[in-house]
């Protein structure tokens, strides 16, 4: 699933340590979800669309545009 992670936490100045911190997961978690080798489960991908204060289609894109 396309997301906007990378960008996103670019903005902020963010590590993938520092988000998976904020959300409860591993830098690891952040990586593959950032790189699309993992789908997010819905309660991680609510709670990194809320990490950015944003709605979760802001974040992420289900059917692979953009």
């Amino acid at each position: 699933m396309k997301n906007r992670l990378r960008v996103l936490r670019a903005e902020r100045r963010w590590s993938q340590a520092e988000l998976g911190d904020r959300v409860g997961v591993s830098r690891q978690a952040i990586n593959a979800v950032e790189t699309g080798k993992h789908d997010p489960s819905l309660t991680l991908a609510f709670a990194l669309a809320d990490a950015f204060e944003l709605k979760i289609e802001d974040v992420f894109d289900p059917k692979g545009e953009g």
